[in-house]
């Protein structure tokens, strides 16, 4: 149920559901609240659905999904979303969660904006929480003139020089992807070994990316885009400087995380992350998790993985909002 405020915004929400995090975890928990006939609400800071996924890597193939041998962020997101559309939710996007009153009858939800969202239980599902992009320290004012942090989209690399800095997944699934596209590829890191899957550096090995390790980028220059790149290389002896030409840069560096108020809301938290149980329920009552921002023994973070810890958080709230429904309803593909 929804009541107006007087300029026309949401100013009460009651259902029986709140996701907070529209990522992947999260729209699978809107479509699984839907599939047990609960009321959901689904919020997210981001403006769009998707989370992480579309924000980061909408053409990046995701590879670890079941059912999937490869699979677009962005066409991923489509399904999820489609999927999740069945369960009608109410969509609060571009509004940030301050604060959080959980009870044992229900909690109470404040965002931004002003809107109050009072719900039987709560299913955080916000992955790493808000995220920024680690600075690269030679970019100074380059951002958005050839030097980017994410890549959306493949047309802006057709037929120019790119250089990706970077020795973890995302800079080799960017080098992969690029080098059908780009005129050239090289992938600098500041050391010879990787965080990356060892497939994937394979597969960059074996393709036309030239990588350079023991490297620093000290310097992009150009007029009002990047034209080249100056690296510092230290290969134990007494080092060289190397520029490269490049009229696109991409530092994939990794991600500032911060949980935001999240963490002024008496949750556990280990790591930047929420502690849950089996049933992943957090220290606080009617209050769940599931996906990236849990934390648990043996925890792995993959979205396969959050999938079936959003199904697993509704099914348990289901029966902490109703105590008489059953914690499994039986699949979705069963009849009536």
């Amino acid at each position: 149920m929804v009541t107006p405020g007087a300029n026309g915004d949401e100013a009460e929400v009651v259902c029986d559901v709140v996701v907070l995090g529209a990522g992947p975890a999260g729209l699978y928990a809107a479509y699984y609240a839907g599939f047990r006939g609960l009321s959901v609400a689904l919020v997210d800071s981001l403006p769009e659905l998707g989370g992480q996924v579309t924000a980061m890597y909408p053409e990046k193939a995701i590879l670890d999904v079941a059912g999937f041998p490869t699979v677009k962020g962005r066409e991923l997101v489509a399904g999820l979303v489609a999927q999740a559309e069945t369960a009608e939710p109410v969509l609060l996007l571009g509004r940030t969660a301050t604060d959080l009153a959980a009870k044992e009858d229900g909690v109470v939800l404040g965002l931004d904006d002003g809107t109050t969202v009072r719900a039987g239980a709560l299913i955080i599902t916000a992955g790493i929480g808000k995220f920024s992009p680690r600075p690269l320290p030679a970019g100074g004012e380059w951002l958005g003139r050839g030097l980017e942090f994410f890549v959306p989209t493949f047309e802006p690399y057709v037929d120019k020089d790119v250089v990706v800095v970077g020795g973890g997944d995302s800079a080799f699934d960017w080098a992969i992807h690029l080098e059908p596209v780009a005129r050239s590829v090289t992938l600098v890191h500041r050391r010879d070994a990787f965080r990356a899957h060892a497939r994937t550096v394979e597969q960059v090995r074996a393709s036309s990316v030239e990588i350079i390790t023991k490297a620093q980028v000290t310097a992009l220059r150009g007029d009002d885009h990047v034209a080249e790149v100056e690296l510092r290389i230290d290969d134990g002896a007494d080092g060289e400087t190397v520029v490269l030409p490049s009229q696109a840069v991409v530092a994939a560096l990794g991600f500032l995380a911060d949980l935001g108020p999240l963490q002024q809301w008496g949750l556990e938290t280990e790591r930047r992350h929420v502690v849950v149980d089996s049933a992943m329920r957090t220290n606080l009552p009617r209050v769940f998790a599931a996906g990236d921002i849990t934390e648990y023994p043996g925890k792995v973070r993959l979205i396969a993985v959050g999938f079936g810890e959003a199904a697993t958080a509704v099914n348990n709230a289901a029966v902490a909002i109703d105590p008489d429904a059953h914690l499994f309803p039986g699949h979705s593909s069963e009849g009536s």
